[in-house]
């Protein structure tokens, strides 16, 4: 109960940098610290992590702040690879988890050239329809009068 409070008083403090390798690579992959777990169980024992596990994990870890060794080697592993660049953070493996997750990218040239040929038809056909309207107004603001509602100019030299 110590450690929570001391934890919710100073959550930037880190009393030992190895508890705090499981969140380093959750941050490297950009997933939560329990979604590595989960990566880590199945990268460790080959199968996904039994649903009636999950609430003893979640509370080894998070509650009583022990780090199991699967855990502990997965994120090591990890860390290991992002400082030598051998880590692709986006790929899909370690995204399994993420409902919104999407990697899908744009299907090429042809897609670009079809949806940008389809864009410029569709704002020169508005230009020149727009351009065909007949417009009788004398004002280019609101309120637009038209020649018939405005009132006639006195003529002549002293007109104002």
């Amino acid at each position: 109960m110590w450690d929570l409070l001391k934890t919710l008083w100073r959550p930037d403090r880190e009393e030992n940098p190895a508890d705090t390798i499981v969140a380093r690579a959750a941050n490297i992959l950009q997933v939560g610290e329990f979604q590595l777990l989960q990566l880590a169980y199945f990268d460790w024992f080959a199968e996904e992590l039994p649903k009636d596990s999950l609430d003893d994990v979640f509370r080894i870890y998070m509650i009583r702040g022990e780090i199991p060794a699967w855990a502990r080697h997965y994120a090591r592993q990890l860390v290991l690879m992002e400082e030598s660049g051998g880590l692709d953070e986006s790929d899909p493996t370690y995204h399994r988890y993420d409902a919104d997750y999407v990697t899908n990218v744009p299907q090429g040239l042809r897609r670009f050239l079809m949806v940008s040929f389809c864009l410029v038809a569709i704002m020169t056909s508005a230009l020149a329809i727009g351009s065909l309207a007949k417009s009788t107004t004398n004002l280019d603001f609101p309120p637009y009068f038209n020649d018939e509602e405005l009132p006639a100019a006195p003529k002549g030299p002293g007109a104002s």
